[in-house]
């Protein structure tokens, strides 16, 4: 089954996404801020990380750049899920793991479990 580390700081939103991944049939590990995203992965080893941008305490880029740090934390794909999709281009954010971006204003419920599939289905 494939693992999924949802990092979103809004509690409501966090729990919508992880109930609709968990209803597609993945494994789901929420973290609500970038240093507990750490811990996580490196417990569960995620397959894939879906990030919110804008994060308490932090944003989503501090949490990447960490991410490329480690070896084997840089191959993990990450899918970003945020308000701000309009303004970030995927070209510029694929050196950070980024493989697709999800736009929070617009996505409709089966967009990230349909996000994941087709990233995974490119890294496999």
């Amino acid at each position: 089954m494939t693992s999924v580390l949802l990092v979103e700081d809004d509690p409501w939103l966090a729990e919508l996404e992880a109930d609709v991944l968990v209803g597609a049939g993945f494994t789901v590990v929420h973290s609500p801020h970038a240093p507990s995203a750490i811990a996580k992965i490196d417990e569960t080893q995620p397959d894939i990380i879906i990030l919110d941008v804008l994060l308490t305490g932090s944003t989503a880029f501090a949490l990447l750049h960490e991410l490329q740090s480690y070896g084997d934390t840089k191959m993990i794909p990450v899918i970003l899920c945020t308000n701000m999709a309009e303004s970030l281009k995927l070209e510029d954010l694929k050196q950070y793991g980024v493989r697709r971006i999800v736009d929070k204003t617009t996505m409709q419920l089966d967009d990230l479990p349909a996000a994941i599939k087709a990233v995974l289905g490119n890294v496999m």
